[in-house]
This record gives C-alpha cells, sequence and structure tokens, in this order.
C-alpha cells in the first residue's frame, strides 16, 4: 500500500485507485464532491506550517492572535502576566491551514523587560517557520523592538511586521515610520477592528511555506524526534544524561534568559534518535511567576519539533494540573506519546496504590498511551524506554485501506446503532483514513454523530486495528438534504 502514498499527494494518503473508488461511493450516497475533497484535503495534510506572534507587551499580540484564529480564545488582559494553558491554536486563512504560536502578554520586571521579551521571542521562533512581528504604531519603535530585530536577524526566519492600532489613514504615517526597523514594509493593521488583518494574512501565506520544512518520519538517514517534556524538576535532564551514559545536559543557576537549543544525537537500542531537551528551564525566585508560561512556550516549541514527545511523570508526586496541560498540549498537537513515571524507586506500596488509582482517573484520556516506570538516578528500566517509544511511533504512523474500514464500519453500526434522537437515527455511511503521523478519518453520516459515539468509535478503532501511542482525530461530515444540494 505504501508504495503509492506520496507525501505530496493531493488526495491525503489515498492512493489514486483507492480515491476513485471512495469518490463513487460518496457519489452514490449524496455527497458534493467538492465538499468530499475538501475534507480530504483537511484531514489529509502533513504537519501545518507554524506562525509565532512576537512583541513586546500590550503592543496587541493576543488581540491580533484573536482575530487571526477567528476566536476569541488568547487571554486579553491589561495586566500582563496572564497565565495560559495554550499557547498554539490552529488558524486558516484563504483555505490554508497553518498553526500560530501566541507570546503575548508576559512581563517581568525585575528581570527587565528586555530579557524577558527575549526570551518569549526565542522560543517561539524556535517553533516557527514565520513570524509576525508586532510594533505598536502610536508609539513607534521602542529600544525592546530593536532588540526584537536583532534576535530576527539572527534567527533568519521570514518576518512580517505588523504595524499595530493603525486605527484609521491619520495613523497611516505612524506605521510608515516603522520602515527604519529594516524589516520591509509595514502592514498597517488594528487588530482590535480588523483593519487590515486580511492584507497583513496574505503576505503571512506568502512567508509560510506550503508545508514545513520539517519533514516527518522516513527523511533519509534522518533520525526521529523526541521531545522530553514535564514540568519543572520531573528529571528531564537526569533522564537525559542517563539516556546518553554521560553528563550532556549542564542542570545550573546560571543567569541569563536565553540558551542555545540542546538537541542531543543519542544511540539507545542500535538506533540514532534525536532528542529534542526542554529540561533546564531555569525557575530562579524572580523568575516564579513567569516560568510556568516560558515551560508552556518552550514545551510547545519541541513538541513542534518532536515526532515523538515522552512526558515524564514525578511518580512520587499527585498527578497535578501541569501535568495534564502537557499531556494536553502534546495530545492537541497530534504527536505519539509516551508516558514515563520516573522516581520509581522512591515509592512504597502505599504510593503505589495511591498512583494506579490516580492515573485511572485522571489520565483516563490517554489510556492509550504506552508507560513505562523509571528511575532517571538509577537507570532502573531505561531499556524500556526505546520498545515503548517504538511501539508509538508504529501507532503513530499505522494506515487501515479504506476497504477494511468501510467492513469494520458496517459490522460496527449494525451491532451498534447510534442512538435514535428527535424521531432519526443517523448512520456512518462510509469513512476513510485520510491520513497518518497522526491517523486522521474523515466519517461521512447521515446525521449529527454526538460526542459519546465518536468517543465509542474510536475505542473500537483502536481495539481493531491498534493505534498504541498515538491520538486519533475523528471528523465527521453530514450529508446535506439532497434537496438542498445546488
Amino acid at each position: 500500500m505504501n508504495d503509492q502514498i506520496h507525501s505530496g499527494d493531493e488526495h491525503g494518503e489515498l492512493g489514486d485507485a483507492e480515491y476513485a473508488e471512495f469518490m463513487e461511493l460518496a457519489a452514490q450516497e449524496g455527497f458534493d464532491a467538492e465538499e468530499v475533497e475538501s475534507e480530504l484535503a483537511a484531514a489529509g495534510h502533513g504537519p501545518l506550517p507554524v506562525l509565532a506572534v512576537v512583541g513586546r507587551p500590550n503592543v496587541g499580540k493576543s488581540t491580533l492572535v484573536n482575530r487571526i484564529i477567528g476566536r476569541r480564545e488568547a487571554v486579553v488582559e491589561d495586566k500582563p502576566g496572564v497565565t495560559r494553558d495554550r499557547v498554539t491554536y490552529e488558524a486558516e486563512w484563504a483555505g490554508r491551514r497553518f498553526k500560530v504560536v501566541d507570546t503575548g502578554g508576559w512581563e517581568q520586571d525585575v528581570l527587565g523587560i528586555d530579557a524577558s521579551v527575549a526570551a518569549q521571542a526565542e522560543y517561539a521562533i524556535e517553533a516557527a517557520d514565520a513570524v509576525v512581528f508586532v510594533v505598536d504604531a502610536t508609539v513607534g519603535a521602542t529600544d525592546t523592538d530593536e532588540a526584537v530585530v536583532k534576535l530576527l536577524r539572527r534567527a533568519g526566519k521570514p518576518v512580517v511586521l505588523c504595524a499595530n492600532k493603525v486605527d484609521g489613514p491619520s495613523a497611516e504615517a505612524d506605521a510608515a515610520m516603522l520602515w527604519s526597523l529594516g524589516l520591509g514594509e509595514p502592514m498597517p493593521v488594528s487588530a482590535l477592528h480588523g483593519r487590515g488583518t486580511g492584507d497583513m494574512l496574505d503576505e503571512v501565506l506568502k512567508a509560510l511555506p506550503e508545508a514545513p520544512a520539517q519533514t516527518f518520519g522516513n527523511a533519509v538517514g534522518g533520525p526521529r524526534r523526541i521531545a522530553l517534556i514535564g514540568r519543572p524538576n520531573v528529571g528531564k535532564s537526569s533522564l537525559l544524561n542517563k539516556v546518553a551514559g554521560e553528563e550532556r545536559v549542564v542542570v545550573n543557576e546560571l543567569a541569563g534568559t536565553t540558551r542555545d537549543p540542546v538537541d542531543e544525537l543519542i544511540e539507545l537500542g542500535g538506533v540514532t534518535w534525536k532528542f529534542v531537551d526542554t529540561a533546564g528551564i531555569r525557575k530562579r525566585v524572580h523568575l516564579q511567576e513567569g516560568a510556568d508560561y516560558y515551560a508552556s512556550l518552550r514545551t510547545a516549541a519541541a513538541v513542534e519539533k518532536a515526532e515523538v514527545a515522552v512526558i515524564l511523570i514525578d511518580s512520587s508526586e499527585s498527578i497535578s494540573v501541569q501535568d495534564q496541560r502537557i499531556i494536553t498540549m502534546a495530545v492537541e498537537a497530534g504527536r505519539a506519546i509516551v508516558i514515563a513515571y520516573n522516581k520509581w524507586d522512591n515509592l512504597d506500596e502505599e504510593r503505589r496504590y495511591y498512583l494506579e488509582r490516580e492515573i485511572e482517573t485522571e489520565l483516563q484520556q490517554i489510556a492509550w498511551a504506552p508507560r513505562v516506570n523509571v528511575s532517571a538516578r538509577t537507570g532502573r528500566h531505561m531499556e524500556k524506554l526505546v520498545p515503548a517509544i517504538e511501539t508509538a511511533l508504529a501507532g503513530w504512523e499505522t494506515r487501515v485501506p479504506t476497504g477494511r474500514l468501510n467492513a469494520f464500519l458496517g459490522e460496527l453500526v449494525a451491532a451498534h446503532p447510534h442512538p435514535i434522537r428527535g424521531g432519526k437515527q443517523p448512520r456512518i455511511l462510509f469513512g476513510t483514513q485520510a491520513g497518518t503521523k497522526p491517523p486522521r478519518f474523515v466519517l461521512f453520516a447521515s446525521g449529527f454523530l454526538e460526542a459519546g459515539y465518536r468517543r465509542f468509535v474510536e475505542r473500537r478503532l483502536r481495539e481493531e486495528f491498534g493505534f498504541e501511542g498515538t491520538p486519533i482525530h475523528i471528523s465527521v461530515r453530514v450529508r446535506e438534504k439532497r434537496g438542498r444540494k445546488k
């Protein structure tokens, strides 16, 4: 099957013959060919290109992010220091989809505004394929803005300069002053009112690659990429050092918030892996408040660059909200996942009992992820890490041929029909797996499928086809009433 799957194939991961057969099926069931096409394209995309939105506090970054994603999701507050669970969002413009990394709203006076803005920008730029640099046109370019320009030059990523707060023609002249930054034409925008954002997004699409340069998976000779993520002090550096068999990562208290990304090539089980390190978020006292925010930015950057997320959880402590946030981030990013419970050697019988109960209740949503109990300090069970990673990658890349999937769906619907709602009984008519890494399914139905039934379908898909260690995306397309067809 794989020989006819090309990453650039316009049918997602369906080969030509399978695609033709599928479209015929869709036509028989009364689906509009164009709609089916767009649904397959959306589900069959590879990793999306990443756009970072950077700039100093209060220039309107979060407002702009909300404008780009078309809904109010990023937190907008005048008070700097608003920590959020999420820093990445999916967006679409002119039929193209991409991810947005928001670095809005964190400023720490003790550290010095320049350093905190630089630290944020650096984490975000690292993950990005292109950058929107937001400057307040009414204030003009400040020293902090100049510092960010230097960072952007060094990173060499394409940049779109957004002159925000240009609410009318009279403010256009303020925007023109920003040519002085040397980043090309400033795009005058009012993120608050939406003025000019369309033109700016057109420029963004020119700057973003069609698909990220990052090719996943079987790049010739490219080692598979693993992100070690987890909250601070969970033992990420120790684990990396233990895995490498030497002191590779220095865990120090040195000042300075910028850092070089540490990507380690490490041989394990006869295979070379690239570990994208997120270890060592320096949690100095005066950085306490912002550390969580930086941690989530840095985690997002690492997860974007990786194929597998190994999530470290400190088994000697209760599973925290922050652990769950990190897991959610990895699941939403669609990466293969392995859960490693660290500090296992410290557990007594009682803690073990309670930990198992916690895992059952708190981490039910990722019961499909392989689990290893390790000790980074003593090296216990380290040899189990590689098989778990390989299992997760295999699940992440699994594809079910359309014929086999539809035979399975037919049996499923016959044995467990959707509950009747409002006198109607929606049915899954047919479906296909349009993408892998992670597996993405598109189901075509005669009516709306409830969330509970979708979860049931996902559970049965896992029982039937494996998919261990990978999130599954299921989108459902409902058939329009035939009379309403254009």
